[in-house]
C-alpha cells in the first residue's frame, strides 16, 4: 500500500464564548488545518492540527507550506507503521513538530483501519472505558466564572481550568481562584492557568494569597526555570504546559520537581507517535497528563480521546472535549460529552467519518 495523494483544508472554527488567556492570547476564530492521506488501496486516513495565536512557535498558514516541503518523502511510502515515516520526515525537514503532527496522525488512523482495530488499541490497548474531562473558563470577570463552573458542575463536570491573566491584575486573580474554588465544593480539581503569561513575581503573590487552598497552578511563567521558583515559594503543586514538548523537556521539569502534571498536546510533540513515548514517560515519572491538543476539532478530539484511552490506572488526570467549545462539527459521528465524562470512538482507526462537503475547498491537493 503506498499514499497517492495528500488533501488539505483550511476550516475557520468558531468559538462558542470567545476564550480569553493572559497576555492578550484569544481564541475567538481560529483556523484549524485539516489533514487526508489517500492510499491505492482504498484507505484514507485523516489528521488536524490548529495552532492558536501566541501559543507556541506555529500557525495555521505555516501547515500546507510545510506539508508541502514533506511530500516528496510522504507520497509514495507505505502509511502501515508510522513511526518509519516520521523518522524520515524527521530527517527530511528539521522541527516544524505542529506541521508533522496532523500527517502523524493519518498515519495512525491508516495503520489501524487496515488493522480493523480501533486506534487505541494499536496505540496500546483501552485501559479506560470513559474519560474524565475538565472544563476550561475563559478569564472574565470572577462572578460569571463562577456562573460558568456552576453550569459545568451541574453537567457532571469535576475539574475545572480557570483562565488568569487577562486583565494584568494578580488581585483580580485571586479572587477568581477563590470564587471558582467555594462555588465548587471541596473534591473537585481547581486550576489556575496563566498560559505562562505571569510574571515571576505576581504568580506568587496569587499563589500564597490562595495557598490555604485545594488549588494547583499551571505554567505561570515561560521558563521552566521560573514555573519551579513558584511552586518552591507557594507550596502548591503544578501543571506544565507550554514548556513541555518532548522527552527532554519532561525530564528537566521532573528535575527542577515542577511535574506534577503535564498537558500532553498532539501538536506541541508532533503527533500521536511521540505522544505515545511521552505517555510512557509521564507514567515512569509519575506525572500525571491532560491529553489533548492545543485546539481543534472532531479529529484532533477523537486522536487525542484514543491516546488517554490507553494511560494506566492512576496516570491520566482528564481530557478535553475540544469539538465541544467549538463550530462546524467536522465529524457528526464525534463523541460528546456524557456528564463529566466522556469516551473514544470504537471503530476502525480513529472511529469518526469526516464530512468533506462541510471543510469546504482544499488549500492544497498535493499528488
Amino acid at each position: 500500500m503506498k499514499i497517492t495523494r495528500i488533501t488539505i483544508w483550511k476550516v475557520p472554527l468558531e468559538s462558542h464564548t470567545p476564550y480569553l488567556m493572559a497576555s492578550g492570547k484569544a481564541c475567538k476564530q481560529v483556523d484549524t488545518m485539516v489533514v487526508r492521506l489517500e492510499t491505492n488501496g482504498g484507505v484514507d486516513g485523516w489528521g488536524e492540527v490548529c495552532p492558536i495565536p501566541h501559543y507556541l512557535p506555529a500557525y495555521a498558514g505555516g501547515v500546507a507550506p510545510a506539508i508541502e516541503e514533506m511530500a516528496p518523502v510522504v507520497l509514495g511510502s507505505d502509511p502501515v507503521g508510522p513511526d518509519a515515516v516520521m523518522e524520515r520526515l524527521d530527517g527530511f525537514l528539521i522541527g516544524h513538530d505542529y506541521a508533522k503532527s496532523p500527517l502523524d496522525i493519518a498515519l495512525w488512523d491508516i495503520t489501524a483501519k487496515v488493522a480493523g482495530l480501533p486506534l487505541y488499541t494499536v496505540l496500546g490497548g483501552r485501559i479506560a472505558e470513559k474519560l474524565p474531562l475538565y472544563h476550561s473558563i475563559t478569564c472574565i470577570a470572577a462572578d460569571e466564572m463562577v456562573r460558568i463552573a456552576k453550569e459545568a458542575f451541574a453537567s457532571g463536570i469535576r475539574q475545572f481550568q480557570v483562565k488568569l491573566g487577562a486583565d494584568d491584575d494578580w488581585q483580580a486573580d485571586v479572587e477568581r481562584l477563590v470564587k471558582v474554588r467555594e462555588a465548587v465544593g471541596d473534591g473537585p480539581l481547581v486550576y489556575g492557568d496563566w498560559n505562562c503569561g505571569a510574571r515571576r513575581l505576581d504568580a506568587i503573590r496569587v499563589g500564597r494569597a490562595v495557598a490555604h487552598l485545594d488549588i494547583m497552578l499551571e505554567q505561570p511563567c515561560r521558563t521552566l526555570n521560573d514555573c519551579a521558583a513558584v511552586k518552591t515559594a507557594t507550596g502548591l503543586p503544578m501543571k506544565i504546559d507550554e514548556g513541555a514538548h518532548d522527552v527532554a523537556s519532561l525530564l528537566e521539569a521532573h528535575r527542577l520537581g515542577c511535574l506534577d502534571a503535564v498537558a500532553v498536546k498532539l501538536s506541541k510533540f508532533g503527533g500521536l507517535g511521540a505522544c505515545r513515548r511521552a505517555r510512557d514517560l509521564c507514567e515512569h515519572l509519575g506525572a500525571l497528563m491532560c491529553v489533548e491538543d492545543t485546539w481543534g476539532s472532531d479529529i484532533a478530539t477523537a486522536a487525542s480521546l484514543h491516546l488517554g484511552a490507553t494511560c494506566r490506572r492512576g496516570s491520566l488526570m482528564n481530557v478535553c472535549d475540544l469539538s465541544g467549545y467549538v463550530s462546524p462539527r467536522i465529524a457528526p459521528d464525534c463523541p460528546v460529552r456524557d456528564g463529566g465524562h466522556i469516551a473514544p470512538p470504537s471503530g476502525p482507526g480513529l472511529g469518526i467519518t469526516p464530512d468533506p462537503d462541510r471543510l469546504g475547498s482544499p488549500v492544497a491537493v498535493i499528488d
